[in-house]
């Protein structure tokens, strides 16, 4: 995938994960974007994991169903940060 369609699915992914999660405010567009590419590769191993059986970090693809397991990465990966973030 290139570039431009890792920042898109990226925001996209993001912003939906941020809207999904009330918890997960403030940042800019820039932890929106990082979000969302953590998300797309949480979700890409963990839809890989359901799938193929094996353990491999993948990313989802610009798609309907890739949108979709990235933004499902994405809300574990807030619900993670901010499990990790309350208890430092």
């Amino acid at each position: 995938m290139n570039l431009l369609a890792w920042i898109v699915l990226g925001l996209i992914a993001g912003a939906i994960a941020k809207a999904i999660d009330p918890a997960a405010r403030g940042g800019g567009i820039l932890s929106t974007l990082l979000l969302g590419i953590i998300g797309a590769f949480v979700g890409g191993t963990l839809a890989n994991l359901l799938t193929a059986g094996g353990l491999a970090l993948t990313a989802s693809t610009l798609s309907l169903p890739g949108i979709l397991i990235a933004v499902i990465g994405a809300v574990i990966a807030v619900f993670v940060w901010h499990r990790i973030r309350a208890a430092a």
